[in-house]
C-alpha cells in the first residue's frame, strides 16, 4: 500500500508539472513577448544586475495562475482518484486548492531569485554556467532544487506536509525540473539545457 506522504508528493509534483507545461507553452508564445521586461528593471547592487536579463515578468504571468488551475482541478477530482492517492490529498475545497496552487506557483518563481542574485554577484553570465567547476556543480544542484524548495516551504506553511513528502518531492521534483529545462532549451527559450 502506498503511503499518504508519497501520495501528497505525487499530487504536488503532478500539479506543478502540469502548470509547468502551461508555463513552457506560454514562454514560447507570441503573447509572452509583450512581457519581456526584466523584473529587476535594470537595477544593480555593487554595480551588478540584481537578477539579470533572463528573469522577466513573463515568467510570473502564467505560472501562478496555471498552478492555481491545476491544483483546483486535481483537488476537485480528489473523489475520483484511486484511494491510495486520495488519502494523501488534503481535504480542501477546490477554491482552497486553487489558493494553495497560486501560492505554490508564486513560490516556484520567487525561489529562483536568490540564486540568480548570487550568480550575478559572482559575475556569472545569465544563462551560462559558472567558469569554476566547483561553482558549476554547486549551482547545477541549486538550479534544480530552488523552486522545488520554494513550493515545499509555502505548501508546508499552508497545509500539513509530512517530512517524507519533502523527501519524495526532492527526489521527483528536480528530475522533472531538469526535463522542463531541456524542453525550454529545445524550444529556444533558454540558452542551455542544463
Amino acid at each position: 500500500m502506498k503511503s499518504a506522504a508519497f501520495a501528497s508528493a505525487l499530487f504536488l509534483v503532478i500539479a506543478m508539472s502540469a502548470a509547468g507545461v502551461a508555463h513552457v507553452l506560454w514562454l514560447k508564445s507570441a503573447a509572452a513577448r509583450r512581457f519581456t521586461l526584466p523584473i529587476d528593471m535594470g537595477r544593480t547592487f555593487r554595480a551588478r544586475r540584481l537578477f539579470g536579463e533572463n528573469k522577466m515578468l513573463r515568467g510570473f504571468v502564467v505560472m501562478p495562475p496555471a498552478a492555481a488551475v491545476t491544483f483546483g482541478v486535481l483537488g476537485a477530482a480528489r473523489g475520483h482518484l484511486p484511494s491510495w492517492l486520495s488519502q494523501g490529498v488534503w481535504p480542501l475545497q477546490p477554491a482552497e486548492f486553487a489558493v494553495l496552487g497560486l501560492a505554490c506557483g508564486l513560490a516556484f518563481m520567487l525561489a529562483e531569485l536568490p540564486n540568480s542574485f548570487v550568480k550575478r554577484q559572482l559575475d556569472v553570465v545569465p544563462g551560462q554556467p559558472p567558469s569554476s567547476p566547483l561553482l558549476r556543480a554547486l549551482f547545477f544542484v541549486i538550479d534544480r532544487c530552488d523552486s522545488v524548495l520554494g513550493v515545499l516551504i509555502v505548501a508546508s506553511l499552508l497545509v500539513p506536509v509530512q517530512a517524507l513528502t519533502w523527501v519524495w518531492v526532492l527526489i521527483l521534483g528536480p528530475c522533472l525540473h531538469a526535463l522542463f529545462s531541456i524542453a525550454l532549451h529545445r524550444l529556444g527559450v533558454k540558452a542551455r539545457a542544463l
